[in-house]
């Protein structure tokens, strides 16, 4: 029985298989987040060695915490319409191979950023490893309904890592980065949330519209968005960048607070899908913001 088993992983698996178990879209949402950290960072350019190698040993280190994501939850995965078709729940990869896996992409990280980097670094990314992977993967998602919140925090330090990578410090600046991720991840993944509220339940996942309502739920979307506006100030108000980051900065809020505000007072269909979605791109915008205008004030004092 056993052979057959093997013999069908082998057969049916592909590079592409193991891509998915890194999940590769998010990991460049946070790639870009720890990108543009690395450049907030210095009035320069960023050194190549440490643009390609940081970005190398976070991305590795990303996709490590996925693949154990993806172990972990095979069975949640297998129940879940927007999950049943992952390698792991689809019986494309065995759990050993997958923890393997990322197993060999830890080790490669820890690697390229110690010996690379800095030990700053590879120690906050195996911090991020281990709060992904173990405490919120393992623990908090089946826990408490603030899992999400609780264990945002290892979501959100890609910029530090990007900062540490090139100051081997940790600055006021970059914890904004963080603290900006951080404020974001309830309102985008609650608005998935709500959309499948219907598959957690189904799981046994804690999670808030299945805890205490979607009406709860789509109220907490709507004050951490506004907490979130409020906090995407703060670059401004601090002199950590200037007015072309501040006018990007009311624009996307604006939008995101009519997201908000449509989804708990005026729903229509799909649209706490399209909160979801609007919110990825929103971070995206947001952190090309802070880069854009970074480099245009040091052109302006130069």
């Amino acid at each position: 029985m056993s052979r057959v088993i093997s013999n069908q992983y082998s057969e049916s698996v592909s590079w592409r298989d193991y891509l998915e178990l890194t999940k590769p879209r998010v990991v460049m949402l946070l790639m870009l987040t720890a990108i543009v950290g690395m450049f907030m960072a210095t009035p320069g350019m960023v050194p190549l060695d440490v643009l390609i190698l940081g970005s190398l040993g976070m991305a590795f280190a990303m996709g490590a915490a996925a693949a154990v994501n993806h172990v972990v939850d095979q069975r949640i995965d297998s129940i879940m319409a927007r999950t049943e078709n992952r390698p792991i729940a689809k019986g494309k990869i065995s759990s050993y191979r997958a923890i393997a896996f990322a197993a060999i992409l830890s080790i490669a990280s820890m690697f390229i950023l110690s010996f690379f980097i800095n030990t700053l670094t590879a120690f906050l990314t195996l911090f991020g490893i281990v709060g992904y992977a173990f405490i919120y993967t393992m623990y908090l998602k089946r826990a408490t309904p603030q899992n999400i919140v609780i264990g945002g925090l290892a979501g959100a330090i890609p910029p530090l890592l990007g900062w540490t990578a090139v100051t081997n410090s940790v600055d006021p600046h970059s914890l904004l980065l963080v603290l900006i991720v951080f404020v974001w991840t309830p309102p985008h993944f609650w608005a998935l949330a709500i959309h499948r509220r219907d598959d957690y339940a189904k799981a046994g996942i804690p999670m808030l519209p299945v805890t205490h309502g979607i009406e709860y739920t789509k109220t907490s979307v709507l004050h951490y968005t506004v907490l979130l506006a409020l906090t995407t100030l703060l670059p401004y108000l601090t002199g950590m960048s200037g007015l072309i980051y501040l006018a990007a900065a009311l624009i996307l809020n604006g939008i995101f607070l009519y997201y908000a505000v449509k989804l708990k007072f005026a729903p229509s269909n799909g649209i706490a899908m399209k909160t979801f979605g609007y919110s990825i791109v929103y971070l995206m915008c947001l952190f090309i913001a802070l880069l854009v205008d970074h480099y245009f004030l040091i052109t302006l004092i130069s």
